[in-house]
């Protein structure tokens, strides 16, 4: 049973910033929208990631760390692509798919791989932070942070970026009881250190 870990954060938070301690062989990026990461080192990295090309090195096994950088445009691309289908069931389809994406990791990953989802945000009309879908059609199919034990939150003043662990009320950040305290700083590999040593990975 892999392990999903849903990052969260506006653009410019530190999500991606986050992987700058890893070394290359360490982890494994999917790069959905294709961006130049934020540090000068190197990484190991699928560019202009999709549904299949995740399946597909996801299935050759050769990491233990998989990060889904800009996971909302795998939602929001297929949106863009089927843009003129009219009727609700492209939402559903839409929904199923980002789902069966977490089922395969939780379902058919081995027990010590843990996969990031890195992920903007957007405010609900109750003022709560949550993960950015394409709409309230989508969101009443799939409630994206539901289907993650672990939710953080990255954060940052302008001058210094940290992760959430937990929620204020206001946000869908969580994490297990004594995993992490209430901000930590935004050091992915740190997390992943801290997640493997809790379960006994």
């Amino acid at each position: 049973m892999g392990i999903p870990v849903l990052i969260l954060g506006e653009s410019g938070s530190g999500k991606s910033t986050s992987l700058r301690n890893f070394e290359q062989g360490e982890v494994l990026i999917f790069n959905v929208a294709n961006k130049p990461l934020p540090f000068r080192k190197q990484l190991d990295t699928v560019p202009n990631a999709t549904y299949a090309t995740i399946g597909k090195e996801m299935q050759k096994k050769g990491y233990k760390t998989y990060v889904v950088d800009d996971s909302q445009y795998l939602l929001a691309f297929e949106m863009f692509d089927r843009a003129k289908e009219t009727g609700y069931g492209k939402f559903t389809d839409i929904a199923l798919r980002f789902r069966n994406m977490l089922d395969f990791v939780i379902k058919q990953m081995p027990n010590d791989v843990i996969v990031y989802f890195l992920h903007h945000v957007e405010t609900s009309d109750t003022g709560k932070i949550k993960a950015k879908t394409i709409g309230k059609m989508l969101d009443n199919q799939l409630t994206v942070e539901g289907l993650f034990s672990i939710v953080l939150l990255a954060v940052t003043d302008g001058t210094t970026h940290k992760f959430i662990t937990q929620s204020d009320g206001y946000t869908t950040a969580k994490s297990p009881m004594e995993m992490f305290p209430l901000e930590i700083d935004n050091d992915l590999k740190a997390v992943d250190k801290a997640i493997r040593e809790y379960w006994n990975l």
